[in-house]
Parts: C-alpha cells; sequence; structure tokens
C-alpha cells in the first residue's frame, strides 16, 4: 500500500454528511489522517483526543463518531474540541480494524520524539514524519488535555496510564476508570512527549467489548461537557499502579499458547493467560512453559537498561514461575501483537497503592 505520509486532513465542525452514516462508513471516507475540529463555548480552550494510533483498537473513533452524530447536537462543548484519527490505513485493511499496522510498516506510537534524521532507517523515516505531524496537530492547539484512547487486544479491565500522577491525571482518570498505571517507560509513544498540559493514555478494554466502546463514549462526553478539568469530583477512588515493565520475547524466540506442555520450542503460555488480566498471578503460579534455553528466552527491561527478569519469575524445570505476588495488564493470546509488542505488562503487587 502506498502512503502519503505527508498527509494530514482537516475537518472543522463537519456536518452530518460528513460524518456519514455510521463509523465505519466515516471511517471508509478518510484518505489519511484525520483532524476534527469542534466549536466550544469558551474558544480560547482546546481538549484533544487522539485515537487509532492502532488500527484494530476502535473504541475511540466508535466514542467518538457517537459523540459526534449524537451528543453534539444538543449543544457546544465546555471548551474547543480536537480529534485526531491516525492510522487510517491500517484501520481500513480489511476486515476493518483487524490490522495493529499496515505489513510491513511500523506501529506508530513508537515513532513518536525521534529525529528522521538520525534515529531511523529509510523505510521508517515517513512513520517517523507523520509521528510528527500528529505531535504538531496536538501542539498548535496549545491543549489543556490530551486523552490517547487505546485498547487491548484481549478483553481486560479499563485502566489508565500516565507518565506523572497529579490531581488532574487522577481527575481525568475516573471519569473512565478506576486505576491509573504510572509508567517511565521509553518507547517513542506520543505519552512520553510533553504537551505543558495533564495526559493519559485509557486503555478502554478488549478491542471486540461492546462494554469497552460505552466506557470511551461516556468518558468523551463528560470530558467535553465538564466545564474545568482542574475541579472535576471523583465519584470513586482511582488506584495507583507503579511503573510496570513488559515482558518480551528476545529476538527470533519462537510463541506458542497451549492447554498443557506440548514441548514446542521457545515460550509456550497458558491459553488462558488473558484471565490474569483481571486478577493477580501469584508467587509460585504457573504462566507457561519454556524450552531449554530457559528465562534466556525472554527480557524484563527496566529503565536503566537492566534485564530485571529474575527478579520477577524463575525456571522451575521447564515452567515459567512467578517469584512474586504479581500484577499482570494486556496480557493476551495475540500472537502478532504480543511478538511484536509484549507478551504482557508485569508489576510487583507491593508497587500497589490505594
Amino acid at each position: 500500500m502506498d502512503i502519503d505520509f505527508s498527509e494530514i486532513n482537516y475537518l472543522t465542525d463537519p456536518t452530518w454528511q460528513d460524518l456519514h452514516a455510521d463509523y465505519e462508513q466515516f471511517l471508509l471516507s478518510m484518505t489519511g489522517p484525520t483532524v476534527i475540529d469542534i466549536s466550544g463555548n469558551e474558544p480560547t480552550k482546546c481538549r484533544v483526543f487522539t485515537t487509532l494510533l492502532h488500527g484494530n483498537e476502535p473504541s475511540g473513533l466508535i466514542a467518538m463518531h457517537r459523540y459526534l452524530t449524537e451528543v453534539l447536537e444538543q449543544g457546544k462543548p465546555a471548551t474547543n474540541l480536537r480529534f485526531i484519527i491516525c492510522s487510517v490505513e491500517a484501520a481500513t485493511t480489511r476486515p476493518l480494524f483487524s490490522t495493529r499496522f499496515i505489513n510491513g510498516g511500523m506501529d506508530i506510537n513508537r515513532c513518536f520524539g525521534k529525529n528522521c534524521s538520525f534515529d531511523c532507517h529509510e523505510e521508517q523515516k515517513g512513520y517517523c514524519q507523520r509521528a510528527s505531524l500528529i505531535e504538531q496537530a496536538v501542539r498548535e492547539v496549545c491543549p489543556e488535555m490530551v486523552i490517547d484512547l487505546h485498547n487491548s487486544s484481549s478483553s481486560g479491565p479499563t485502566f489508565a496510564v500516565s507518565s506523572v500522577v497529579t490531581t488532574e491525571t487522577l481527575s481525568l482518570a475516573s471519569l473512565f476508570c478506576q486505576t491509573l498505571i504510572l509508567s517511565d517507560l521509553t518507547m517513542g509513544s506520543i505519552m512520553e512527549q510533553n504537551f505543558s498540559c495533564p495526559f493519559i493514555t485509557i486503555e478502554c478494554g478488549g478491542c471486540q467489548d461492546e462494554q469497552a466502546h460505552e466506557i470511551a463514549f461516556s468518558g468523551v462526553s463528560q470530558v467535553a461537557s465538564c466545564e474545568n478539568i482542574g475541579y472535576i469530583h471523583q465519584e470513586k477512588p482511582v488506584e495507583v499502579i507503579y511503573r510496570p515493565l513488559r515482558l518480551q520475547l528476545k529476538d527470533q524466540v519462537k510463541l506458542s499458547y497451549a492447554q498443557h506442555d506440548e514441548g514446542y520450542s521457545g515460550v509456550t503460555l497458558k491459553d488462558n493467560i488473558e484471565c490474569f488480566n483481571f486478577g493477580s498471578a501469584h508467587q509460585d503460579e504457573m504462566l507457561g512453559w519454556i524450552d531449554g534455553n530457559g528465562l534466556d528466552n525472554l527480557q524484563l527491561i527496566d529503565k536503566s537498561g537492566e534485564n530485571v527478569l529474575e527478579e520477577y519469575f524463575y525456571a522451575r524445570e521447564n515452567q515459567l514461575v512467578c517469584r512474586h505476588n504479581l500484577r499482570l495488564f494486556k496480557a493476551t493470546t495475540n500472537k502478532a501483537t504480543a511478538m511484536n509488542d509484549c507478551l504482557f505488562y508485569v508489576v510487583k503487587l507491593s508497587s500497589i497503592e490505594i
């Protein structure tokens, strides 16, 4: 697929004709990344939402389209709004919303903050260019907050992620969920960029879960109508989880899923690994199996670049076992996502506060 990485389209206060009958038709009407500006009662302020950084994560687009077609006609939002729809080409790959990024492409949410001239190979520069355009589209409105809407590949509870914990980030998170993860990981994501305002990422739940779409819609609607984001009344307390790490396969390591040990090479995770998204994995609990290379199949890199895998897991014969009580996030049986991104995020339960 030929992609024009220099293209970004703008719509201002779109009509019902612009928005089409449903979100799928609307998506298919786009030729590339699209910015939608909505006029609010307070035009000197702007709130920004980004969505579809990954083409297989539809809740943000569904919520945005529903807000524009159902809620907006009842009255203007409290401030100007800007919606930025990013990886249109990936999202429109058939079947719709099945592709994280197009074949041979890159995860654009690993391309922010990079200098295309120095940090990227030639074939990667287009994705860095698009990341730069998206970042510019955020900055040019001097937002008072940014929310990046995502889905997990598999079912799981909704949670927020931020690089800081403040009253504003906790309040914004409370409109979507009851869990905020404080992350200091450096991956080239849009959340790591400094926009001089509160920024949270929302993982709305599984990409095929209707409840995830509802959560995204409710949150967008509440943020849009809120008069002052600095003084949002939190209906429920937000649990803060500190600094999770990403369990990843090393290069060229094979991945399988099974109910029992089948003797596969590389790493085999239990085929019900997604169940751990809803609870904890206990000390000495087995999560899967490893071949003769043992723990050397895996890596768990901390902020300083050290592989701290053995602080979290150990090998019991050929089993992958938890060394402590752990909390897992975004565990998935989507093999492509697990291999290209991570098997799951993990944190020791001692790193959780209420």
